[in-house]
Order: structure tokens, then sequence, then C-alpha cells
């Protein structure tokens, strides 16, 4: 039997390489063997951990909702105290987020593009990130004193900054986004 570490480091090996290849290449052009080779497990080993590439695919989405959740309050946490101004790091978050040479937009929307159809679990995965993401929003909009309406709209700045700056590769949709929450913000407030 394995001892839980070994276990734990084997699936991190296997979710590392399966964000990698996932978000780099799109889930349906990965198969569970560029998985086996990019992490370096046997492909028996691969199967012990994710029985199929749908449990993969739930484990990697998960943990990449996690994880980016996670980035993106430890940033603003840090770069702001006043909730409109941790509102307005948001974006500046998503500007370095833009501006990661393996930035490739939304891992969410781009699983559930090519997956929602077809697999619910992708489908509530991708809901549920951005049910999350909503929420923290609405809860530092609250804490600025504004409405759940402005809330929902800096939220919709926000995904879309994220799928402009994807479609053109650039990092300028999260100073567009900034500005216009900045705008919304004053006169949602004031």
């Amino acid at each position: 039997m394995d001892h839980d570490g070994t276990r734990d480091r084997a699936a991190a090996g296997i979710l590392d390489a399966a964000a990698d290849l996932f978000y780099g290449q799109g889930i349906q052009a990965v198969g569970m063997d560029a998985g086996r080779a990019a992490s370096g497990v046997t492909l028996r080993r691969l199967y012990q951990l994710f029985p199929s590439k749908g449990d993969l695919v739930e484990a990697y989405l998960l943990r990449r909702d996690e994880r980016w959740r996670a980035d993106l309050a430890a940033y603003v946490d840090e770069a702001a105290v006043e909730p409109r101004e941790q509102l307005l790091a948001v974006f500046e978050w998503l500007a370095l987020w833009f501006a990661q040479p393996e930035f490739r937009g939304c891992a969410f929307v781009n699983a559930f593009g090519e997956l929602g159809a077809s697999s619910p679990a992708v489908a509530s995965a991708a809901r549920h990130h951005k049910a999350e993401f909503a929420a923290y929003l609405a809860r530092l909009t609250a804490a600025a004193g504004a409405s759940p309406a402005t809330a929902a709209h800096l939220a919709l700045l926000a995904e879309g900054a994220i799928t402009t700056a994807a479609i053109r590769g650039d990092t300028t949709p999260a100073a567009e986004a900034k500005e216009a929450a900045r705008v919304l913000l004053a006169a949602a407030v004031e």
C-alpha cells in the first residue's frame, strides 16, 4: 500500500501536468497517455489515482478553482484595505494574470465550451467557479457600500475583460475594465 504522502505527491504531479496540458492545449486534445508522459508516472498509476479522464478533468477544475480564487484573494488583501480599492485591485490582479505567457483565458469557460454540453460535471464546475467569483465580488461590493446590482455589473466587467484579453492577446482589457469599475463604483457609492 502507498503511504498517503506518496499518493498525494503522485496525484499532485499528475494534476500539475494535466493543468498545463488541459489549459494549454484543450481538454479534448489531451489523452491520458499525454498526462502520463508529462507527469512521469506509469499509466497504471495514473488510472489508480484517476480512474477516468473525467475524474482527472474534475480534479483539475476543482484545484484550479481553489488556487485561482485563493491567489486573487491574497493579492487583493495585500494590495488594499479599503473595500473600493480592493475591488479595483481585482482588475490589477487580472492584468497580472493576463500578462502571463501561458494565459489562454478562463479555464472554466474553455472547459465549458469544450465539454459543457456533454459533461454535467464540467458544467457544474464552471458554474461553481463563476458563482464563487461573483460572490467574492459581491462581498467586496457590499463592504464598499454598493448594491448587489453593482456587484453583478462588476462581475460582468471582469468576465468581459477575461474573455477580451484572451481574444486580443493583451492586458489592455484589465485597465479598461478597471476604469469602468472606478466610474461604476463612484456612481453607485456617492
